[in-house]
């Protein structure tokens, strides 16, 4: 997979904040920082290399930073959400091409979409369930949310597949969930082949619902 490099604004180095602004930099994208915060800006220096500090909310600084000039704005603010809100707005009215935003409330995310944030994440939430499904199940190994039904989920082969091929299985029409990969040790090999016999030490990723993937676990 080739990753195309983006400049990112992160506003907030808070724990959400920081660890989004490393991630960004271990992928090879550039990142500037801003925190109101001295503290928090001293505290995040040896990971990242270029922080201001600033206030996200004073028109002329963030007219400073050339925010239009970036790919993506991270809004990792937690504490007030007006100050959230008041950053989205300055944001899109300063040009910015895809605002991230972070919010706690249903209220708050419909409040950010329309006042100019392209994406909103509630942070805890997300890892909570992420957690909730992964360890909720003893055959989940991961799993990526597609929308709030559909789902891609690491799972043991069900004992009911082992020795069989995906053709004998015929596994869209008896189980409604379609095999994207398998997976042995570390090696993932995607597509599998409609004659691939399922074994005991692999696993499989399945797209479907979750309801439809209980029913195989």
């Amino acid at each position: 997979m080739v990753i195309i490099m983006k400049s990112v604004l992160v506003i907030g180095l808070g724990r959400f904040g920081r660890h989004m602004a490393q991630k960004f930099l271990e992928n090879g994208h550039q990142v500037l920082a801003v925190d109101i915060n001295e503290g928090r800006a001293d505290n995040a220096v040896g990971d990242i290399q270029q922080i201001l500090i600033g206030d996200a909310t004073d028109e002329r600084f963030m007219e400073s930073l050339g925010v239009g000039n970036f790919d993506l704005a991270v809004i990792a603010i937690s504490e007030n959400f007006q100050t959230v809100l008041e950053v989205t707005v300055l944001l899109k009215d300063l040009g910015c091409k895809f605002i991230v935003a972070r919010a706690t409330r249903d209220v708050h995310k419909k409040l950010l979409l329309r006042n100019g944030a392209d994406y909103v994440s509630y942070a805890e939430r997300e890892v909570a369930e992420h957690l909730a499904i992964k360890f909720g199940a003893d055959n989940i190994f991961d799993y990526l949310e597609l929308t709030p039904e559909i789902g891609i989920y690491e799972i043991a082969v069900p004992k009911k597949w082992l020795g069989k091929s995906m053709v004998q299985l015929s596994i869209r029409t008896a189980f409604h969930v379609s095999v994207l990969a398998t997976k042995k040790g570390n090696q993932i090999y995607p597509l599998p082949h409609p004659s691939h016999v399922f074994e005991e030490n692999e696993s499989v990723m399945v797209m479907g619902s979750m309801e439809d993937i209980g029913k195989i676990t």
